[in-house]
């Protein structure tokens, strides 16, 4: 009997999994077709706002209604006994982009022209509240959801948080196209577009691994939260504000964003530290 349930489980996750994935890979195509019926500036918002909340809304309709339930949805911040893991969402972004940009400052492929460390904290605090509303949509579908769900299947763990990344990966594939403002895109790196997808899916991926941890680790959405908004409102102004500076031709290696080769290799490393002391 128990195995019965156990596979009847396992089926019904698989067919879940698969209707999440194929309803967050079409919606960003969709959104941006309806982005690009609309003239209005302020109006073309809501192709981006259809790619954000979707993927969640898919969620709570499939732990409603499709039998996922609610037990693994990893609201409660389980904030005892896991200072480490916290301590880790605040500082894994910060301390990436530190060393990557040392690492590229010691290379001589990037420079601080214009750094402030005040100027650089206004602009992190004011960026901080919106980031991380934004990442309470987007974490509680893919670490929320996805992660719990995938390591249910008994896949090997690094494995899972492939699967992971490479479904996340394929979300953002139509907002890197078509749904992000082209010229931020163009100010945040050198890299062509194509190029810049193609680092940045296998960025995603050990990004990843980090935040799957993180949740294993905890069993709450919260740790990746605030790990995802403290890297969007960090990392995204470096450039865009003119603190950093990466020389044309080295974003490829010393980006402190999603494109950089130091950037993938430091993820990768947190991610193994990460898994090692949860699974030790």
């Amino acid at each position: 009997m128990q195995r019965r349930a156990a596979i009847v489980n396992r089926r019904r996750t698989i067919r879940n999994l698969t209707i999440f994935t194929l309803i967050v890979w079409a919606i960003g195509w969709i959104a941006a077709a309806v982005q690009a019926r609309i003239v209005d500036a302020l109006a073309q918002q809501l192709g981006l706002l259809i790619w954000l909340v979707t993927p969640l809304a898919t969620v709570l309709l499939l732990r409603a209604f499709a039998g996922d339930g609610w037990k693994d949805f990893g609201f409660a911040p389980a904030l005892r006994g896991h200072a480490f893991a916290y301590a880790a969402a605040v500082l894994c972004h910060p301390v990436g982009a530190m060393a990557v940009l040392l690492v590229g400052y010691v290379a001589g492929l990037v420079a601080f022209p214009d750094f402030s460390a005040p100027r650089l904290a206004a602009v992190f605090a004011a960026g901080l509240a919106p980031s991380f509303a934004k990442n309470v949509f987007e974490e509680f579908a893919w670490r929320g959801y996805l992660t719990p769900k995938v390591h249910a299947l008994g896949l090997n763990d690094y494995v899972g948080h492939g699967v992971v990344g490479l479904i996340w990966a394929g979300w953002h594939v139509p907002y890197f196209l078509y749904l992000v403002d082209p010229a931020a895109l163009h100010a945040s790196t050198g890299l062509s577009l194509p190029v810049f997808i193609a680092m940045a899916i296998p960025s995603l991926v050990e990004v990843s691994i980090v935040y799957g941890e993180l949740r294993l680790l905890t069993g709450s959405v919260w740790p990746p939260v605030i790990a995802h908004a403290v890297g969007n409102a960090l990392i995204d102004v470096l450039i865009l504000r003119g603190f950093v500076r990466v020389e044309p031709g080295a974003e490829f290696w010393a980006s402190p964003g999603y494109q950089g080769v130091f950037t993938i290799v430091f993820f990768a490393i947190m991610g193994v530290v990460l898994h090692r002391r949860r699974t030790e």
